[in-house]
């Protein structure tokens, strides 16, 4: 007889769509966040700035794994694996130090409408450096994805050249990341989850990112103390925005958890579109039409090509 189940399946509804609301505010804000800092605050340390995230993401996930045991912990088991896992590290810090730096020089917008392109650069490196072939279909789906960011890119007001290429090379590095990831952790000994793979990777982006930092970024410390001195509120927005960093992941696993593969995806389409409209909203970035059609073909073409990829599977 129907009746008792549908209370159990309403709340888990309730609770998936609460997940997915805490996904998209946590990403949207932090890449917001990391925008107004950068830009329009006027503080300028990406490097420093990632570095604070990592270290957050390090302290955070040891509390959500060790202590509240969210995930079971999942241990290193050679030396091997963890140059691997170090491996990793190198290409995720490179690509979240690229989008910070790119976002010092491009609005939001823009900035979702490159990272659109992640699927092109994925098939790219998943096509050099793996056996593994898409069907001819889905390679071409990626042509609107592309088309779609250099019609974008013409019709940008604020387009930064410096900023577009290090924009891409930060698209470039993530796809790059995810392929990697398949390859190096592929054999059933050396899977992690994604938590646990974060709780080894970011002491490790730590590390990476002092040397850089103090290199590259001489006297930050000294200067955001003295500017923590003149406005306090610096502080209040480093340390939320670091916390923020790691919700971003926890949330994308717990996401990732409990739903499919293919609604990830498509939140994951319409989160960029969601992000643009955000941004141009809150920062009122000029936008032309043009633009807007070049952000909405790459989507378009996005699309097509997860359809065309769960198709051919």
């Amino acid at each position: 007889m129907g009746g008792p189940p549908a209370a159990p399946q309403l709340s888990g509804r309730f609770f998936t769509i609460g997940l997915v609301a805490s996904w998209y505010s946590s990403n949207i804000g932090v890449l917001l966040l990391n925008k107004y800092l950068l830009s329009n605050y006027g503080f300028k340390y990406p490097i420093f700035l990632t570095m604070c995230h990592m270290t957050a993401c390090s302290l955070l996930s040891y509390i959500a794994i060790a202590w509240l045991r969210i995930v079971p912990m999942q241990t290193v088991r050679s030396r091997l694996q963890l140059l691997k896992i170090s491996a990793l590290s190198l290409v995720f810090c490179g690509s979240v130090v690229s989008g910070n730096i790119s976002l010092r020089y491009l609005p939001v917008s823009f900035n979702q409408a490159v990272g659109a392109t992640t699927p092109f650069f994925t098939a790219v490196f998943a096509y050099l450096m793996t056996v593994k072939r898409e069907a001819w279909i889905t390679y071409v789906t990626l042509i609107p994805v592309v088309t779609g960011v250099i019609i974008a890119s013409g019709g940008e007001p604020s387009f930064h050249l410096f900023g577009f290429i290090v924009c891409v090379a930060a698209t470039a590095a993530r796809a790059l990341k995810s392929v990697l990831q398949g390859i190096l952790l592929s054999s059933e000994g050396e899977k992690l989850n994604s938590m646990n793979l974060l709780l080894y990777m970011a002491p490790i982006a730590v590390v990476l990112l002092l040397p850089a930092t103090l290199i590259m970024e001489e006297n930050v410390v000294g200067i955001t103390l003295a500017l923590a001195r003149e406005d306090i509120r610096i502080v209040w927005y480093l340390l939320f925005n670091s916390a923020l960093a790691y919700f971003v992941n926890l949330t994308n696993f717990l996401v990732t958890k409990h739903t499919s593969a293919l609604t990830l995806q498509v939140l994951g389409n319409a989160k960029g579109a969601v992000a643009v409209v955000v941004s141009i909203l809150i920062f009122k970035n000029p936008v032309s039409v043009t633009g807007m059609l070049g952000y909405s073909m790459t989507v378009v073409g996005v699309i097509l090509y997860s359809e065309a990829k769960k198709r051919n599977k």
